[in-house]
Order: C-alpha cells, then sequence, then structure tokens
C-alpha cells in the first residue's frame, strides 16, 4: 500500500450536521471523496456549532484537514 516515497497535500473543509460531529466529518470526507483522489487521513482543527433560540445545539460545523497522496 505504502510506497518507499510519498508526498501529501492538505486541504481543509468543513463538515456540517445537525446529528453531531461524527456526522459532520463523515460528511466532509463524502464530499472531498467526490473530487479528491488518494484520500489518507484526517484531523480534526476546529469544532463549532449553531446554538438556537431555545438554547440547544442545531448544527454542528467540523473543520478537517484532509491529507491526500499526490500523484506522480
Amino acid at each position: 500500500m505504502y510506497g518507499s516515497s510519498r508526498i501529501y497535500k492538505k486541504i481543509e473543509v468543513i463538515g456540517v450536521s445537525k446529528k453531531g460531529i461524527e456526522d459532520a466529518i463523515a460528511a466532509a470526507l463524502a464530499k472531498a471523496k467526490k473530487t479528491v483522489h488518494k484520500m489518507s487521513w484526517f484531523e480534526v482543527v476546529e469544532i463549532h456549532g449553531h446554538i438556537g433560540e431555545d438554547g440547544t445545539v442545531n448544527e454542528y460545523q467540523v473543520l478537517v484537514k484532509i491529507a491526500f497522496q499526490l500523484e506522480d
């Protein structure tokens, strides 16, 4: 799977979900997968949310850095 020489690039994507943090991460990865090839790993950089008028969380926003391998 991994060769001796690999170079990666990272992009930032913001995933949004009303269900939770994990769902927001999954949404970001699913969307990125449509145009980014050879994705390898991710890191959650920031977690934000929106508070509704009733004081409860009504949206989760997750800033995710996704690394992908550059093609030769």
